[in-house]
């Protein structure tokens, strides 16, 4: 049975919503056949260009950084990250790839590096401790710049302790700049005006470089800065939620609420395979003075008050299908494309939702010891708009040959309201990661 055969088989399941077409996506080929998944690495900036990078795993080569021109429909080349970082010849294992979203502050992009050669001990993708002959250990992840007036980009500074950056985000308001590294999970605070960096330890056991049922905890990947104070918060895996004071370098546990809800399910945070109590994604939302953000495996939508220690479910914001089935989706840390529109108001969301063949679900395997597929699944469009509490599934996502966008973990919402994310595409029987563009505009959808 060939795709669009298995695409017939779940039409009679689709809402009423959903029966007119399904959503098409298109693909762009940026010229890096060697691609690989790439996570949160994609943004819009003020030109109205759209900027990525696609990720390597391989030894030879490292990550590149793009950039899309809506009004060329065109792609280009920026540069490779390795030799951003004055790496190139140095025989390193590469800056493999970027973990962050671009953060725009004064005309730059901030963002970081990560590795992404791994080698595989006890069954885990781990930082290489043994590079292969002729090779060095990796650094380390730099915090960079991009001005997108000169085309100039800037190495700021670097890692310590020869760690990657896993997750990042950036007070523009203030210069300030915080991550997560990976895999110990060492908290880092770079100050980009006086170019000092603070290292405030590991927040949560050893990190994902810990041993599985000991000192493993999977790290959280996304984090919060509050613009009216700058305080930043973070999760763990063990459900509880940090707050991070610059000036006094203090980080604060809070002791009134938590993500341990039984709505979003029962962890051991000492095992891999799933991102545990952690949120996944979370955004500021600036007229309520709160942030909105999803638990990755469950799919629930929540509202989190940090100045009155107040966490509350809104909703679940999984597909249609998948809230029926009663079932996680497949990707096993959950989705990482979820974003505030243009319009300041409506929550964009890339999740998963089953599949169905002649009336049964597709199904994969139980569990799987790291954040990936655990089996096949549609791609759906979430829309929820927060002040009207109007949630919508615009039902699954498809190329223009029928195969499915997988292993989708990258937003980006363009000026014209055009939908931007990272896919793996399969042509001539090769498979990469590289841009996609959602055809149908949120306006669309409603016309």
């Amino acid at each position: 049975m060939g795709k669009m055969d298995e695409t017939e088989q779940i039409v009679d399941l689709l809402p009423s919503s959903e029966l007119q077409d399904n959503l098409r996506a298109k693909t762009y080929n940026s010229g890096f056949p060697e691609a690989h998944d790439t996570y949160n690495a994609l943004s819009t900036a003020s030109d109205g260009r759209i900027y990525y990078v696609l990720s390597s795993d391989l030894l030879e080569i490292g990550g590149k950084m793009y950039v899309y021109d809506p009004k060329t429909d065109e792609t280009e080349l920026l540069a490779d990250l390795t030799e951003i970082c004055g790496e190139k010849g140095l025989n390193f294992i590469p800056q493999g790839k970027s973990h962050t979203r671009f953060y725009e502050c004064d005309g730059k992009l901030y963002f970081s590096t990560h590795v992404g050669y791994y080698e595989l001990i006890d069954g885990m993708d781990r930082m290489p401790v043994n590079p292969p002959a002729g090779y060095k250990k990796y650094p380390g992840g730099h915090i960079l710049s991009y001005d997108l007036n000169t085309r100039q980009f800037e190495d700021l500074t670097l890692l310590p302790e020869g760690e990657g950056m896993v997750s990042m985000t950036m007070d523009c308001d203030r210069a300030h700049i915080y991550g997560i590294s990976w895999p110990k999970g060492n908290f880092i605070h770079y100050d980009v005006n006086t170019n000092v960096l603070n290292n405030l330890g590991r927040i949560s056991g050893n990190g994902e470089g810990g041993t599985p049922g000991a000192d493993f905890r999977s790290l959280c990947r996304s984090l919060l800065v509050d613009p009216n104070n700058g305080l930043v918060y973070f999760s763990t895996s063990e459900g509880d939620i940090f707050s991070y004071d610059r000036d006094a370098l203090k980080i604060s546990k809070f002791e009134n609420v938590n993500l341990r809800l039984d709505y979003f399910g029962k962890y051991d945070p000492t095992l891999p395979g799933s991102m545990g109590y952690n949120w996944r994604k979370i955004f500021w939302y600036k007229p309520e003075n709160a942030a909105y953000g999803v638990h990755g495996n469950s799919g629930y939508l929540f509202r989190f008050e940090p100045g009155k220690s107040k966490l509350e479910i809104v909703r679940r914001i999984t597909s249609e299908l998948s809230m029926k089935s009663g079932l996680f989706d497949q990707f096993s840390y959950g989705y990482l494309g979820f974003q505030l529109g243009q319009d300041g108001e409506t929550i964009y969301y890339l999740t998963g939702g089953p599949i169905y063949i002649d009336g049964k679900r597709l199904t994969g395997v139980d569990s799987i010891a790291k954040g990936a597929a655990r089996g096949l699944e549609n791609l759906h469009l979430i829309t929820y708009n927060i002040p009207k509490l109007e949630y919508m599934d615009h039902g699954p996502i498809f190329y223009a040959n029928g195969d499915r966008p997988t292993y989708v973990n990258s937003i980006a919402i363009g000026l014209d309201g055009s939908i931007y994310s990272l896919a793996r595409v399969t042509e001539n029987e090769h498979t990469r990661t590289d841009l996609i563009k959602i055809e149908k505009t949120f306006r669309e959808i409603y016309e």
